[in-house]
């Protein structure tokens, strides 16, 4: 195979450079697998195992070992759901017209840049809908942008999550925020002012520092969630739920309860998110379920329009990334190479094919995006 690739390897990784530093919040917060030497095809599993939580027993003295408490071991699967590229086609002429202007390379490198950056946000995007679609509870006011006046929904949004059992102290926790909603917080007077912000960066250099244990990031992919239609929904409940519970039962309303809704229960302070739509009769929350038992006959209340805002654990959410597949002995690309974000992590291959008097570059990868643990993530209502 012609090393076609060499003399244009500083382009890429000058792009992938330039790349890394696109506003992007979800990817660097997400775990990154990332494998540059392996291959996946569309439709592939990743699988993890998760624990339960254990069931504690009294100490009883004996002569005999006790058998312990048999425990199950969760099996959850991640899917390799897109296989997608951009494509650079030249001739001969094109390359001749840019080396007697601007030059071949320079443009060249811009759109490798600017393939990378589609790449990545679509990405994103898929980060931020599987991370909100699948948040435990909510914070704040659906149509609201938070922060207007003072930093406090960090705390409570924070309190959602070490409320779930969360980690709190190994500095892997954010929050993704959209550009609004960070304006809001520099605006803050109280973290403009270096002698109670703890540092001048933020009025200096616009940077958002940690609050409240949480690393402050933002994305331009902060996505905005329509609400369905329901109303007047009440439980239909045998007998009460108790708190854990996911499955909720509704009769004598109307409309729709999409998954990303979020509904109240008369008498329950708590927003929860919701996992699956409601069909036949009834709908999911997401985990960790109730945080109080609910009633037969109990009001659903259905919130308006948001957007967004997430604050999770790293290991809540996940990013598996691996070039795409390619046929048994390779296919009629004349180069390919490897070349890995320095910022985001994130795994890209450049392949070369020649055709007749054309060339075509093409910038590609396969990923897909799992939320492992929904107690781990929680939504802040913008």
């Amino acid at each position: 195979m012609a090393n076609v690739l060499t003399d244009l390897a500083a382009d890429i990784y000058k792009a992938a450079d330039v790349v890394g530093r696109e506003l992007v919040g979800f990817v660097p917060s997400a775990t990154i697998n990332a494998n540059g030497s392996e291959r996946a095809a569309k439709g592939d599993i990743v699988r993890a195992s998760f624990t339960r939580e254990a069931s504690a027993v009294d100490v009883s003295e004996s002569m005999t070992v006790p058998e312990g408490t048999d425990q199950t071991v969760d099996n959850k699967t991640l899917t390799i759901s897109n296989a997608r590229a951009v494509q650079i086609p030249y001739t001969g002429e094109d390359i001749l017209s840019l080396n007697n202007g601007i030059g071949f390379e320079t443009v060249y490198g811009d759109q490798i840049k600017q393939a990378m950056r589609a790449l990545v946000n679509e990405m994103e995007s898929d980060l931020a809908t599987e991370a909100y679609t699948n948040a435990s509870r909510a914070f704040g006011t659906a149509g609201t942008t938070p922060f207007g006046s003072d930093f406090s929904e960090v705390a409570e949004v924070r309190q959602i999550l070490v409320d779930n059992g969360m980690p709190a102290n190994d500095g892997q926790a954010s929050i993704v925020m959209n550009t609004v909603a960070g304006t809001n917080l520099r605006q803050l007077a109280q973290l403009q002012k270096a002698n109670e912000a703890g540092g001048g960066e933020l009025l200096r250099q616009g940077t958002l520092l940690d609050l409240q244990g949480l690393m402050i990031k933002e994305s331009a992919q902060v996505q905005n969630h329509t609400a369905g239609t329901g109303a007047n929904y009440d439980t239909n409940l045998a007998s009460p739920l108790a708190i854990g519970a996911t499955d909720i039962a509704v009769d004598t309303g109307s409309g729709t309860i999409l998954a990303g809704d979020v509904v109240t229960f008369a008498g329950d302070t708590n927003k929860y998110v919701v996992g699956s739509p409601l069909s036949g009769g009834s709908f999911s929350i997401n985990d960790t379920g109730l945080r109080q038992s609910l009633a037969d006959g109990v009001d659903v209340t259905l919130g308006g329009d948001y957007t967004a805002n997430v604050a999770f654990h790293r290991a809540a959410l996940e990013i598996a990334m691996r070039a795409p597949a390619v046929p048994e002995g390779g296919d009629s690309a004349d180069d390919a190479m490897t070349v890995v974000d320095p910022f985001s992590g994130l795994t890209f291959e450049v392949r070369v094919y020649k055709g007749y008097r054309k060339t075509m570059i093409e910038v590609a990868a396969s990923w897909g995006v799992k939320a492992w643990k929904p107690d781990y993530i929680a939504l802040l209502l913008g």
